[in-house]
């Protein structure tokens, strides 16, 4: 018996010895070289969205900044991008519209050739505790979770012909939190998260689709301050979210290529805080 066992651990490790011996060492840097990539950042003219725009842009994507009705900050977010050597355009279009979208997604491809990273940023953010209107649901369902289709539907085409493509859904707490003044924002963003993981089984193997869920980030300019520090405090890490952590998240799920399907929480660790 003690000679068998001896004789499965020498077939054992020269298994392993062959299996290591036939693969390469592989390495664990992450790359984010955009160069030569084309990003479209829907609501991308001002808070997160602006964030999102030039850390895309730092990492040498030119950059489509779509907005609906904030002209001044778009312009100035593509001053910004420019003043720093990079390539961007505003398009304004209500990503709610199919057709709007569709002819978003056209524009960005005739300025700049491909859209090969889609970032669907825009959102509303009406509080709703009931009873609310049927025009605010359905404004709320337009923009975030049919806007959100609607862009990665017409951009799919693009990025499959080119043979890759990334598309990244920014989404909110209230999707896995629910709350009584924010439902139709919260129902939508839940519905992003699901269109997320359909997405990325229907357009896989060349497309990744995957989301962002921040916490608590750039408080709002009315907030009182002990509200803000309350919200901070019921952090693990004591601090609001910057803009740029969703950035940085939104790098990451951009250089992973072997991360699809997944939503990945940036939220300080509010959600373990009972």
């Amino acid at each position: 018996m003690a000679s068998a066992s001896a004789a499965r651990r020498r077939r054992r490790a020269a298994c392993l010895k062959t299996a290591a011996a036939a693969q390469p060492i592989a390495t664990t840097t992450i790359t984010m070289d955009l160069r030569g990539k084309t990003a479209l950042v829907t609501g991308g003219a001002h808070r997160v969205g602006r964030a999102i725009v030039i850390a895309l842009a730092r990492a040498g994507a030119n950059v489509a900044i779509n907005y609906n009705s904030s002209a001044a900050e778009a312009a100035d977010t593509v001053k910004t991008v420019q003043h720093a050597g990079g390539q961007a355009v505003a398009i304004q279009a209500d990503v709610g519209n199919p057709a709007e979208a569709n002819t978003l997604i056209q524009k960005a491809v005739q300025h700049f050739g491909s859209v090969d990273l889609l970032v669907n940023n825009a959102s509303t953010y009406t509080k709703t505790p009931l009873p609310f209107s049927e025009t605010v649901w359905r404004r709320t369902m337009d923009v975030i979770l049919d806007g959100a289709f609607h862009c990665a539907n017409a951009a799919a085409p693009h990025m499959q012909t080119a043979g890759a493509g990334v598309i990244i859904n920014i989404a909110d707490l209230h999707a896995v939190r629910p709350s009584t003044n924010f439902m139709a924002h919260g129902v939508a963003k839940a519905g992003l998260l699901a269109l997320t993981e359909h997405l990325a089984v229907a357009f896989a193997p060349h497309i990744r689709v995957n989301a962002v869920i921040p916490g608590p980030v750039l408080p709002p300019e009315r907030l009182d301050p002990e509200a803000v520090r309350r919200i901070a405090e019921r952090t693990l890490l004591k601090r609001w979210g910057t803009p740029e952590d969703v950035a940085a998240a939104v790098l990451f799920l951009t250089a992973c290529d072997y991360i699809t399907g997944e939503s990945l929480v940036v939220d300080g660790g509010e959600r373990w805080v009972h």
